[in-house]
C-alpha cells in the first residue's frame, strides 16, 4: 500500500488527503467531546476511547466518501481508507504525520525543522529527507502541546512562556522540542529500539564482549556503585537498562529522571518493586518545581535499595554522590564525558557550580567515597555500503577508581581501548575487588587474555 500522508518524498504528501483527516479529526474530538467528556485531558489514551474514536472515525469517513460520490466529487483513492483512519488516530491520540516514524521499529531519530522540513536516521545509518509533518508551524505546536498535555506524570507547558520541552512518549522515545528561541519550532525524538535487553543481547549486538558483560555483570551485583559515560546518542541509556537487568528482582529501584525514558517500573516481572520519579517544572505561577537534586535527596527516605539516575546535568551530581556513599551501594547513573577519564573533571566542573560550591579537593574525596567504576561508551562510523554511514557503539573503557590525592583521582583503566577499537584487559584489578566480583560470577581466568574485539 503506498503512504497517502507524508511519504519519504515530500511529492508524496496528498494535502487533500490530510485536510479530510484534518476534517474528519475536527468531528471525532467534537462527538468525544459531547458524548465523553471525561475522554479529554490526560486519559485520552484509554483503550476504550480509542474504540469508540476508531468507530466514529469510519463512520465520518464512510459518510464523507458517500457525499462526495453523490456531488459528484472524485473521493481520495480507493483502498486507502483504513489508512486515512489511522491518520485520523495519529491526529487524535499520537503525534499526527511524524506518528508514522515513531511506530516505524527500523527508525533511530527524528529531527524536525518547522513544519515542512524533516530528517529520519535509520538503524542502519541512512538519513532521508521527509515530507511535511504538519500543515503549518502552529499546527505542529499544537501537536507538540497536546503531547505535553497528555504524556508523562504531569501535564507540560509548551508556549512562549515556557518554550522547552522534554517528553517520554507511550513508546519509551524521548522528545525534546524548542520554539520562539528559533524561527520555527524544532523537535527532536529519539526512539530507544532496545528496550528490553540484557547484557548478552548487547554482546550480539557487538557492543561489547562476553567477558566485559560478565565482569558488567558482577559489578552490578557486587553493588558496586557505576556511572556510564560517554557522547551523545553513544547508548548510555541502552547499557544502562541492561545493567539493571542484573538487579536482582527483589531490590526496591527507585529511578530519578528529568523526563522519563528508562521505563524499568514498566518491566514489573523484571522490576517488581521499582519507583520512577521525574522532575516538575514550575507551574504559570513560577512555582512548583522539583528538581533531580531534590528528587535523589527524597530516595533516600524511600528505603531505596538502589538508586539509579538516568542522566547527571548538573547540582544533582552532589546529592547523588551522597547517596552512592551513604548505603545506596549498587547505585547507577549516566553522564556525557569524552572519556572515562574526562568523566572526574566534569563532575568537578558540576559540583563547583552547585549550591555547595564544592572545591575539587573536597570533589575528589567524594567521588573516590562513592564511585567505584566509570564505564566509558564510544561511538565511531562503519561505512557498510555507498551512501550508508552505520554507528557503531561499543563500551571501549571501564576505569576503578581507587583513592584521590589532592586535585588528582587515582584509578586504573581496567578495560582500555583496544586496536579494533573495543575494550582490552587493562590494568589489573585490586585483589579486594577482584575477590569480590569472583564472589558474583567473574573468574578473568576464564577468558582468553587477549580477547577484544
Amino acid at each position: 500500500m503506498t503512504l497517502l500522508y507524508g511519504s519519504p518524498a515530500a511529492a508524496g504528501f496528498d494535502e487533500r488527503v490530510f485536510r479530510l483527516a484534518r476534517e474528519i479529526r475536527a468531528e471525532v474530538a467534537e462527538s468525544l467531546a459531547t458524548e465523553h467528556p471525561g475522554g479529554g485531558g490526560r486519559h485520552r489514551d484509554d483503550v476504550a476511547l480509542r474504540g469508540v474514536a476508531r468507530g466514529l472515525a469510519a463512520r465520518a469517513l464512510d459518510r464523507r466518501l458517500t457525499r462526495d460520490l453523490a456531488a459528484g466529487d472524485i473521493p481520495p483513492p480507493a483502498g486507502h481508507a483504513e489508512e486515512i483512519g489511522e491518520l485520523v488516530m495519529a491526529m487524535l491520540f499520537g503525534l499526527g504525520l511524524l506518528q508514522r516514524f515513531v511506530d516505524d521499529p527500523f527508525v533511530e531519530n527524528i529531527d524536525v525543522n518547522g513544519a515542512r522540513r524533516a530528517f529520519v536516521t535509520y538503524a542502519d545509518g541512512r538519513k532521508e529527507s521527509v515530507g511535511p509533518v504538519a500543515e503549518s508551524d502552529d499546527e505542529l505546536i499544537a501537536v507538540i502541546r497536546a503531547a505535553g498535555a497528555r504524556f508523562g506524570l504531569a501535564e507540560r507547558r509548551f508556549d512562549h512562556a515556557q518554550p522547552e520541552l522534554d517528553l517520554r512518549l507511550p513508546d519509551g522515545s524521548r522528545l525534546s522540542a524548542v520554539m520562539s528561541v528559533t524561527e520555527h519550532p524544532v523537535v527532536d525524538i529519539r526512539r530507544h529500539r532496545l528496550s528490553d535487553h540484557r547484557l548478552d543481547d548487547l554482546v550480539s549486538l557487538g557492543m561489547l564482549h562476553e567477558e566485559l558483560a560478565a565482569f558488567l555483570g558482577a559489578a552490578v551485583r557486587a553493588k558496586r556503585n557505576l556511572l556510564v559515560s560517554g557522547a551523545m546518542n553513544a547508548g548510555k541509556t541502552t547499557l544502562l537498562r541492561a545493567l539493571a537487568a542484573e538487579i536482582p528482582a527483589t531490590e526496591r529501584i527507585v529511578t530519578i529522571e528529568q523526563a522519563l525514558e528508562l521505563g524499568l517500573d514498566r518491566q514489573v516481572d523484571r522490576h517488581p518493586d521499582c519507583v520512577a520519579m521525574e522532575a516538575r517544572l514550575p507551574n504559570i505561577e513560577g512555582v512548583g518545581a522539583i528538581s533531580l537534586a531534590q528528587l535523589v535527596r527524597r530516595s533516600l527516605r524511600m528505603n531505596a535499595s538502589r538508586v539509579i539516575v538516568g542522566e547527571v546535568l548538573g547540582d544533582e551530581v552532589i546529592p547523588m554522590l551522597n547517596a552512592m556513599s551513604q548505603g545506596r551501594s549498587g547505585s547507577m547513573a549516566t553522564i556525557h564525558a569524552d572519556s572515562s577519564a574526562g568523566v572526574f573533571r566534569r563532575i568537578a566542573a558540576y559540583a563547583v557550580q552547585a549550591p555547595e560550591r564544592l572545591p575539587l579537593e573536597a570533589t575528589n574525596l567524594l567521588i573516590a567515597g562513592s564511585i567505584h567504576f566509570v564505564v566509558h561508551v564510544d561511538v565511531a562510523e562503519a561505512m557498510p555500503r555507498a551512501g550508508s554511514i552505520r554507528p557503531v557503539r561499543r563500551v571501549a573503557s571501564v576505569r576503578e577508581v581507587v583513592d584521590s590525592d589532592g586535585s588528582m583521582i587515582v584509578s586504573n583503566e581496567v578495560f582500555r581501548p583496544g586496536s579494533g577499537g573495543g575494550a582490552e584487559r587493562g590494568a589489573p584489578l585490586r585483589e579486594s575487588t577482584a575477590a569480590a566480583l569472583g564472589l558474583n560470577g567473574y573468574d578473568s581466568r576464564r577468558f582468553n587474555r587477549e580477547a577484544t574485539w
